[in-house]
């Protein structure tokens, strides 16, 4: 089994920036998951998002995007996600549907799985992955709203699935082994990170017991991305070097 080792983290500067994008390579990871900020202002020009950072491999392989896809403007939103993607040489695009769980029905998680297929499509014209990540306080959030989306979807390769660990364990899904074995034909990339009381941490300082989840992923015999998601606030070098050395090591990498 291959695995794709990534990084992500938001930054607040430019010199927080700099770090991360000079500093993912150097700490033996193949790539970088962009979170919006990061992307957002070289949107509509990609040459200059080359021109500041170059083309080191990896750099954007994949882009962590949001919406609510309920209107034509989110939806152009997305498309221009996609145009930008596909000249930075990214592989997916991480969706988070930013619709509030307590909106929306049963009926209504089901119905966007016509959605997301549709814009799956669209994104397999550029050349470019859909995987829809799930989040807390987002439509897929309990355990059986995964049941209802995914069992909506005609066709696995036009819809991936993010499994983001501290956002199962923060809403309320303790058995993350069970959502991996269960929707493998889906997973298309892993956001791990490490929660407590609360806060994410980073990787094995927090409460959750990865040794299932590094099982479960073996077992599906996943290849693929795997991204360390570091959103504890700490260092970035210290969470880049201590977030891959767990991995590796639950992995046997």
């Amino acid at each position: 089994m291959t695995y794709n080792f990534a990084f992500s983290r938001p930054t607040a500067t430019s010199e927080e920036e700099q770090l991360l994008v000079h500093g993912y390579q150097k700490a033996g990871y193949s790539g970088l998951q962009l979170k919006p900020s990061q992307y957002a202002p070289y949107l509509l020009e990609p040459e200059s998002f080359r021109s500041r950072w170059g083309q080191p491999a990896g750099i954007a392989a994949a882009l962590i995007a949001g919406g609510t896809l309920l209107n034509d403007d989110s939806r152009e939103q997305l498309r221009q996600v996609y145009k930008f993607a596909a000249h930075v040489d990214s592989e997916m695009i991480v969706y988070c549907h930013a619709v509030p769980r307590q909106q929306v029905t049963n009926e209504n998680i089901a119905t966007f799985a016509a959605v997301f297929e549709e814009m799956g499509k669209e994104a397999e014209q550029h050349g470019l992955r859909l995987s829809l990540h799930h989040h807390y306080d987002q439509p897929l959030m309990h355990r059986e709203d995964f049941d209802l989306f995914f069992d909506r979807i005609k066709n696995p390769a036009h819809v991936g699935l993010t499994i983001d660990t501290a956002h199962l364990v923060k809403s309320g899904v303790d058995d993350i082994a069970e959502v991996i074995r269960t929707f493998a034909p889906f997973i298309t990339n892993f956001h791990m990170k490490d929660f407590a009381k609360g806060h994410f941490e980073i990787l094995g300082h927090g409460e959750i017991d990865f040794s299932p989840v590094f099982q479960a992923i073996q077992d599906i015999r996943y290849s693929g991305w795997i991204s360390a998601d570091e959103e504890s606030g700490g260092e970035i070098a210290t969470g880049m070097k201590e977030c891959l050395k767990f991995m590796k090591l639950g992995l046997g990498a």
